[in-house]
């Protein structure tokens, strides 16, 4: 009979099985196309006769549980394996006790567990020795100081982390051991401290209690006789049970030298020691004059000072004053012929000038019994004269007071040119101001017209005042004169005689300083010499005043000149000639001020540099100018600039540079002293190049690492925007740093181009910068860089205000042999991988058109041709190896 599934008379029954050999990887995809598609319930008890019982398997400590409808061998607790061929023992404590069991304890392995034991020291908190952590038990320290006595007596107990010490209390000290000690297998205990007797210290008595315990003290002082020389007089028991040393020593008493009393001298060379007494007396040429002339020698090395008091005998007497300035006295002396040497010291002032000092020091010598001395002092003084005798014997001085007659007001009075005045002030009052009043009355025959009168006020210093008077020619004047502090009066006639003809006619004044006027018919075409004498004041500003004298010849009949004045001033002009004496003409100009005067055109030169065109009047002249400045900046609030100095300008045309702050708007306000005016300018200093970059320059081999960009300050000018520029390495050098302003990267990528652009305001400090990552960063693109290039990379800061434009490069980095980046890679090998499943998936359709094309296979027989092999692990966690066997059957 022929076997099952072979034809009866065929050829083929002798034929042996053919099997079809597939790759490993196709056997995989065939696998899993199969497992997709195979049989119904129907089908799958055949194939599930084939399957061994995996529950009869399971290793001796392994257990068969159900995962996910599937039975498989799990090991027990505590054992480790595959849960069939081998469960071996887990050895817990190999990963360490504190990890397991918890601190402070110890591991102990047993098969197919462990136990844990708390360390020395310390106890489980569930009061078991042995213990499992698994209910939260954990090891706590001992106390071991809750057991009393644990230390000995004097002991004091510490406890430790796993364990506890000893030390002595205050009063005892540890004997045979440290200051810390553990009593356990030592002898180790605290003894009482005792310092026994106190030291001795030579020359002191002892006080103390007869008491050597910790903290006992004992004090010394010294003998009689004795005194101490150095500080701490006290010792102390203390803790390693000995007297501290004390510091005092006691030194035998001495006084040393009796202390000097002024004009005096001790009467013998006494003793030092406690107890000596010394006695004084008076130097020659002193006299007692009071007090204890005894010094005693203390206990304590100290003299007690004497109060003697001695004082130089009296030479001088009878002091009497005569003539004014003279001074006589009477000699103490009686012995004749004797020659003394007396000296005088002399100080004068003045009530009215407090800045006046008159002072003379010098000897007189006379043997007269009664001496006189006249003295050279000046008048309206008070005076104090001190004379002393210095010789033979010196003496205490005499005072005296002498008060000298002032002069009179007014002295050599003299009239000159007809109407100007000069006289001579009293000593008295040279160097301090005084106010004359001048009443100037017309008088006609023996009667004043007081319809025709003047009041002039003329203040001065000097010693010889002169003053002219504006008194028309023709008339009979009384002058009177009042000295303001004296009330002194003078009254003197002034006659000046008539003219036929006017000396100065037609004047007029022109362009505000200049005069001209129309000489006399009889002088006309000779020349002419006038004495022109002004005087200047301004009513704000009393201490002003202007003084000149000066000659101009001229032969014209009509004469004009321009005269040098001060703005802001009145001025009197007296002009009088030699021809005609006595005759003057007397003019009045009052002079504007005006800013104009002082600064004109003025002009602002290189941006922090001023100049201004002077007054005519004043260009030969030099002039103070303050200057007052201050800046600010818009876009920095917190800056202020502010500086004040003075200046002195000669020329007409002067010119000042300002030490400024570039990118600053400033106000400059200049004003003068002697006009009282002031101008305000206002300057804008632009902007320079922004401070360079601080940058970490670093140098890449391989991927771009992320820049760092610091916030610059705003030092030169307002910070705009930062750019970051990229180029090629090659081009570095021909780099500058005002190119490739709006380049992007799609307009010159080959030749450099700005990556980013970041306004300042949104710039952080130390902000990271990625280059390449295809972000817009304003309206530039930053574009990945190429691989296999070098880079260049550049940091540049712009600076815009006021239409200026500056700005400042470093460079930041230098990429070479850029590699590719892990993002790069990781989407290559990404799509590798795609390929390749694309291409298994390719040969799997081959495959399965290839099997259907060259065997035909039943339904039967395929159910039986076909079987699963399927190991699983001890955890049923997957599928440890498979196969696929194919075998061909023969067609009936």
């Amino acid at each position: 009979m022929s076997p099952p599934g072979t034809a009866a008379g065929g050829g083929l029954a002798a034929r042996r099985p053919r099997r079809l050999r597939l790759p490993l990887l196709w056997r995989l995809l065939l696998l899993l196309w199969l497992h997709a598609a195979r049989p119904a319930q129907g089908q799958r008890a055949a194939t599930n006769s084939s399957v061994p019982d995996v529950c009869a398997t399971c290793h001796a400590n392994a257990t068969c549980q159900q995962k996910e409808g599937k039975n498989v061998c799990i090991c027990n607790y505590g054992f480790v394996g595959n849960g069939r061929t081998h469960c071996q023992d887990k050895d817990e404590c190999q990963i360490g006790a504190s990890k397991i069991c918890g601190e402070h304890t110890s591991c102990h392995n047993t098969h197919g567990s462990f136990y844990c034991i708390c360390l020395e020291g310390y106890h489980p908190s569930n009061n078991n020795k042995i213990f499992i952590p698994n209910d939260g038990t954990y090891c706590t320290d001992i106390d071991e100081c809750q057991v009393s006595g644990l230390c000995g007596v004097g002991g004091r107990c510490v406890n430790t982390v796993g364990s506890y010490s000893c030390y002595c209390m205050e009063g005892y000290r540890p004997e045979n051991g440290t200051e810390f000690f553990h009593p356990a297998g030592n002898t180790v205990s605290c003894k009482v401290t005792d310092c026994g007797r106190p030291p001795s210290i030579p020359n002191t008595d002892m006080i103390w209690n007869n008491i050597s315990q910790l903290g006992s003290s004992v004090h010394y002082q010294c003998k009689k006789g004795f005194r101490s020389i150095n500080g701490r007089n006290t010792s102390r028991c203390i803790y390693n049970g000995s007297w501290e040393i004390p510091a005092i020593i006691c030194k035998e008493v001495d006084c040393g030298i009796p202390p000097p009393i002024q004009h005096a001298e001790l009467m013998s060379n006494p003793s030092s020691s406690p107890g000596s007494v010394v006695q004084y007396s008076c130097q020659k040429g002193f006299e007692y004059a009071g007090g204890n002339n005894i010094s005693v020698c203390t206990e304590e090395g100290v003299w007690v000072k004497s109060t003697l008091t001695c004082t130089v005998k009296a030479a001088i007497g009878n002091v009497s004053i005569f003539n004014k300035t003279c001074v006589k006295w009477r000699r103490s002396t009686r012995e004749t012929n004797l020659k003394m040497v007396y000296l005088f010291h002399i100080q004068g002032r003045r009530w009215h000038q407090e800045a006046f000092f008159h002072e003379a020091v010098f000897n007189f010598t006379a043997e007269e019994e009664t001496p006189e001395l006249c003295l050279d002092l000046q008048a309206g003084m008070n005076y104090t004269v001190n004379i002393t005798v210095v010789s033979p014997e010196p003496s205490r001085p005499v005072t005296v007071t002498i008060k000298t007659v002032e002069e009179e007001g007014f002295g050599n009075v003299s009239v000159f040119n007809d109407t100007c005045l000069k006289w001579r002030r009293r000593s008295g009052r040279i160097g301090v101001k005084e106010t004359y009043l001048f009443h100037i009355q017309e008088q006609q025959g023996y009667l004043l017209k007081s319809s025709h009168e003047t009041m002039i006020n003329f203040t001065t210093e000097k010693e010889n005042p002169e003053v002219c008077l504006p008194l028309p020619l023709g008339v009979n004047y009384t002058l009177t004169i009042t000295e303001a502090s004296t009330k002194l009066v003078l009254q003197i006639p002034i006659t000046l005689p008539a003219t036929e003809e006017e000396l100065l006619s037609n004047v007029s004044i022109f362009n505000e300083t200049c005069v001209k006027w129309q000489r006399k018919v009889a002088r006309a075409g000779t020349k002419e010499t006038y004495t022109f004498r002004i005087l200047g004041r301004r009513w704000y500003q009393k201490e002003f005043s202007r003084e000149m004298i000066f000659n101009f010849t001229t032969g014209e009949e009509t004469p004009e000149v321009c005269l040098e004045l001060n703005s802001g001033a009145n001025y009197m002009v007296n002009i009088t000639t030699a021809s005609s004496k006595g005759t003057s003409a007397l003019i009045t100009i009052a002079i504007k001020t005006e800013v104009k005067e002082a600064f004109s055109n003025m002009r602002i030169l290189n941006d922090t540099c001023l100049t201004w065109r002077r007054s005519i009047r004043s260009a030969d002249r030099k002039e103070i100018y303050s200057f007052h400045i201050q800046g600010r900046r818009w876009y920095q609030k917190e800056f202020f600039h502010e500086r004040a100095f003075n200046l002195t300008i000669y020329g007409q045309t002067p010119e000042v540079c300002l030490d400024l702050h570039p990118g600053t708007n400033y106000t400059v306000n200049i004003s003068t002293g002697a006009l009282d005016l002031s101008v305000l300018v206002s300057m804008t200093t632009p902007i320079i190049d922004p401070p360079f970059p601080e940058i970490e320059f670093v140098t890449v081999h391989g991927p771009v690492p992320a820049l760092s960009l610091r916030k610059a300050e705003d030092r030169n000018g307002p910070i705009s925007f930062y750019q970051v520029i990229v180029l090629p390495l090659a081009l570095q050098s021909t780099f500058t740093c005002d190119s490739l302003a709006a380049v992007t990267f799609f307009s010159n990528a080959t030749e450099g181009y700005v990556a980013a652009e970041f306004l300042a305001k949104d710039v952080a400090d130390n902000m990271l910068i990625s280059l390449g990552d295809r972000h817009y960063y304003g309206a530039f693109y930053n574009a990945p860089l190429k691989q296999g290039k070098d880079y260049c990379v550049v940091l540049r800061i712009i600076s815009q205000w006021n239409k200026v434009r500056t700005q400042s490069c470093a460079v930041w980095a230098q990429i070479e042999d850029l590699s590719p980046t892990l993002q790069h890679m990781t989407l290559a090998g990404l799509g590798s991988v795609t390929a390749i499943c694309l291409i298994l998936f390719l040969s799997f359709l081959a495959a399965r058109s290839y099997l259907h094309s060259t065997v035909q296979v039943p339904p039967a027989a395929l159910a039986k041709g076909v079987s699963y092999e399927t190991t699983m692990d001890a955890a049923g966690v997957g599928i440890a190896s498979s196969f696929l066997e194919i075998e061909s059957v023969s067609l009936l």
